[in-house]
């Protein structure tokens, strides 16, 4: 009798509820809380059971490189959708179902964009070409909408089936991840962008200057005097804007009234330098007046880029005239005394070498700067702050204090405090150190007029803005001597063929950046020639004594 009621109380027992599972009590607590918690027996079986059916599952996930087949297919399904305006099916061929959503449904609704015909190219390996041909409509008045894009596709991480890689630039080139498309009344009227002389500047005549046209309507539209049209524009997200990218214009629906924005190029220089940059692959170049700052030229091969203005790129031993500045003023090197020139030089953990491992005996600094040896500078990082560089370049040169305003977006250069084996890169260009050619023109000018001017495109008496500023020159006498440096160079160093045949007064500096990852150095040279100081990159070009110094020379050659 009471092993029956013991019974019949064990059955009227609840089970635990534990972490919101139940773990049914079976002779004892115990054996049920491990179970569920421990594993025991009975979970091995289940783990055994449910890793069997995930790789079971895993092996009907279609993985491996996508068939010809599968892109087209995929490409067609998106391009198809979008055509009829079917976003949602269009969207869900994508990897990016949200993003695409929003975009396709503004092409619509917001770009008031109809009509689209949609025409696909011939595959190469992943990535789809296609047309677009189609009509922007607003109150009446349409005009004709055609571009060329293209897409990619990939294979799901998750699904193993074949989808859209969608970036924003699917649906208009144009456009970077975060922009919109809008047509209407322009909040920004349109301006007309003369030259010192007075001629009109365009795209269509100057290729190189579209972004600095979309710059200069971005910051002096509104206060120009003009009025207004009807465009489609592409207008920037957070992403472009933190890139400092200015909105664009894609199609003028009706022709507002321009007002006229007056800037410092020299057209006669612009002209040269456009010529010179498309004959050479990934090249930028600038062109300056050192007596005032005024940019007289600015040019780049790849036009959808402002790298001459907004390039952020180590500019390798250009970056020796500020180094070699410090480096006089501190007592540490003087132009026609002994200098140390290793083939190899230690700090921080790091070797560094020479290119082609030369050495120098029982030269001058002179000598070293001329051929541009990397242990002179890195051997003098014992004796250096880890800010000296950074204050030199900021307080002598004006450069790294993000204050530069010249009338367009731009970039003012970076030296950034460093320490150990980056501190020693930095002094000759590398580590952290980011240029682009507007600023190693700048510093070029500095050299030649011995004071810092900020560079501009417009002058600030046109909108009474304040220029930057240094807090301080060179002292005469390493003034003298960085001259002395850079002419040597001109005449004799590694800048001797580019700049023969430019006479006056004359300096130079080459340089060669290595970049992880990229075959060839980035190819940089930096010069003055009398009252213009110009200076160039070629990305991936090699020494830029041989690829850069032939634009920058060329330029200087047209005037003093």
């Amino acid at each position: 009798m009471g092993n029956r009621r013991r019974v019949a109380e064990r059955r009227k027992t609840r089970p635990a509820v534990i972490g919101g599972m139940i773990a049914v009590v079976v002779g004892g607590a115990g054996f049920g809380v491990y179970a569920l918690y421990s594993g025991g027996a009975a979970a091995d079986d289940r783990t055994q059971n449910t890793s069997a059916a995930a790789d079971d599952k895993a092996k009907d996930i279609p993985s491996g490189p996508l068939s010809a087949t599968e892109v087209n297919t995929t490409a067609q399904t998106f391009l198809t959708a979008w055509q009829q305006g079917k976003v949602t099916t269009a969207a869900a061929a994508t990897d990016d179902t949200k993003a695409a959503t929003t975009l396709l449904t503004g092409y619509t609704k917001d770009a008031h964009i109809k009509g689209v015909t949609l025409t696909a190219g011939t595959r190469t390996g992943d990535k789809v070409p296609f047309s677009v041909k189609a009509t922007v409509t607003y109150k009446g008045t349409s005009k004709p909408l055609t571009y060329d894009s293209a897409l990619s596709v990939v294979r799901s991480t998750t699904t193993g089936k074949p989808q859209v890689d969608w970036h924003s630039s699917v649906v208009h080139p144009d456009l970077k991840d975060g922009d919109t498309l809008v047509t209407g009344e322009s909040g920004t009227p349109p301006i007309k962008a003369v030259d010192r002389d007075g001629g009109e500047l365009t795209e269509a005549k100057y290729p190189s200057l579209g972004t600095v046209l979309d710059g200069l309507r971005e910051k002096y539209g509104k206060t120009a005097g003009g009025k207004a049209g009807v465009e489609l524009r592409v207008i920037r997200g957070k992403s472009a804007k933190s890139s400092k990218a200015s909105d664009k214009t894609l199609v003028e629906l009706s022709k507002g009234t321009p007002g006229t924005v007056k800037t410092t190029l020299n057209p006669t220089l612009q002209a040269a330098a456009e010529r010179q940059v498309a004959g050479t692959a990934r090249s930028s170049v600038v062109v300056l007046r050192p007596s005032t700052g005024e940019i007289l030229a600015a040019a780049n091969a790849g036009h959808g880029f402002n790298t001459a203005f907004q390039g952020s790129l180590a500019p390798g031993s250009t970056m020796k005239v500020i180094t070699s500045s410090l480096l006089i003023e501190k007592g540490l090197a003087s132009a026609d005394k002994a200098h140390p020139c290793p083939k190899y030089f230690t700090y921080g953990g790091w070797k560094f070498q020479n290119d082609d491992k030369f050495s120098i005996k029982g030269g001058t600094f002179k000598a070293s700067f001329a051929r541009s040896c990397n242990t002179a500078f890195i051997s003098q990082a014992p004796d250096l702050e880890n800010d000296d560089l950074t204050k030199q370049a900021q307080q002598v040169f004006g450069l790294s204090m993000d204050n530069w305003a010249i009338g367009v977006p731009s970039f003012d250069g970076s030296v950034p405090v460093q320490s150990a084996a980056q501190m020693a890169a930095s002094l000759i260009g590398q580590g952290a150190v980011r240029m682009n050619p507007l600023n190693m023109a700048s510093v070029s000018a500095t050299v030649e007029s011995g004071t810092f001017k900020q560079p501009y495109l417009v002058s600030p008496e046109v909108d009474n803005r304040t220029l930057a500023t240094a807090s301080r020159t060179m002292s005469s006498g390493t003034l003298s001597q960085l001259r002395e440096l850079m002419a040597y160079t001109a005449g004799y160093g590694t800048a001797a063929e580019a700049m023969s045949g430019v006479y006056g007064n004359v300096g130079a500096k080459t340089g060669s950046a290595e970049v992880d990852g990229q075959k060839k150095p980035n190819g940089w040279f930096t010069a003055y020639r009398g009252d213009l100081a110009a200076a160039g990159v070629v990305q991936a070009g090699g020494h830029g004594g041989d690829t850069a110094g032939p634009i920058v020379a060329a330029l200087l050659k047209m005037g003093g």
